[in-house]
């Protein structure tokens, strides 16, 4: 049985909610789910113990999911970080690709989005930003923390852990550099109009608490398009696992509860493609134990 933190719009407003079997309940004694994240080992036993009598409540009638984080504290997304999508950049960009960058001693690499005015949430509609033709699409599994966490070790890297739910880091690929920037200088790269404009990160549909998920480094993961099958694979293709992601950045900075972390896209992006996102088309996207959502571009 598989119990989910989620944010939803009923007739109330916006509230905290448990979803099981596609139900919605409403949430006892914490209002938001930023809430929950800061008080997660009280929390986490509290889910445990109420997952067991939502059966017997009635269900929110009328629920409409939202982002289950409207505005992470931060959004770490990890490049270059699944071994199938590698392959893929190199065949198409001819660039020299390292597939196994552990073994020359490499950590992971990250850089941050923007939260607030970045998410979306099911069911939302995306505009395309003015400055790009070419918007991309990059399903992820988002890990989320609900410990303060610093200088963690790998084995203890899970500790620090909330959950997991889907993002699309969607992506404007004509700004991955700036115009008229020599190829090897340092400011040549544009990550805040490739990665950070209004709605570039849906988020959804719920928040699957790690103790639900199974072993989070053997999810299937898919990406549809119009209801074309973009994205298939699994989070076994990572490089850099979950765990040392966690270790890396917490080396580097605090992570914070409500925090995310991208942990990287597989093979099947647009870019790849030669083949991106319109007026119109439908995305949909489902990872393993934490559902499905979709949102619309316009």
């Amino acid at each position: 049985m598989i119990t989910q933190l989620v944010t939803f719009e009923g007739p109330e407003g916006i509230k905290l909610g448990l979803m099981q079997d596609g139900k919605i309940y409403a949430a006892p004694r914490y209002t938001a789910v930023q809430d929950v994240l800061n008080d997660w080992a009280a929390a986490r036993d509290r889910l445990q113990k109420v997952q067991h009598d939502l059966a017997s409540r009635t269900p929110v009638a009328g629920a409409r999911l939202r982002a289950p984080l409207s505005a992470p504290k931060n959004i770490y997304f990890a490049g270059a970080n699944y071994k199938d999508h590698i392959e893929e950049m190199k065949r198409k960009t001819g660039a020299p690709l390292d597939t196994d960058p552990k073994r020359l001693g490499h950590g992971p690499w990250h850089a941050l989005k923007a939260t607030g005015p970045t998410i979306a949430g099911p069911g939302d509609v995306v505009t395309t930003p003015s400055h790009t033709k070419k918007l991309d699409w990059e399903i992820e599994l988002a890990v989320v923390i609900g410990r303060t966490c610093k200088n963690a070790s790998i084995a203890d890297a899970y500790d620090y852990v909330a959950g997991y739910t889907i993002a699309d880091d969607l992506s404007a690929r004509d700004h991955i550099g700036r115009d008229g920037v020599a190829d090897n200088s340092p400011f040549k790269w544009d990550w805040v109009g490739q990665k950070s404009f209004d709605g570039s990160c849906p988020l959804g549909p719920a928040i699957t608490p790690h103790d639900f998920v199974g072993d989070p480094m053997n999810l299937g993961m898919k990406l549809w398009v119009n209801g074309e099958l973009m994205q298939d694979s699994n989070t076994s293709q990572m490089v850099y696992n979950i765990q040392e992601q966690i270790a890396h950045l917490s080396s580097r900075v605090t992570l914070q509860p409500g925090d995310v972390i991208l942990t990287g896209t597989p093979s099947g992006v647009g870019a790849a493609r030669g083949r991106f996102l319109q007026p119109g088309d439908v995305v949909r996207h489902w990872i393993d134990h934490i559902g499905e959502f979709q949102i619309t571009i316009e």
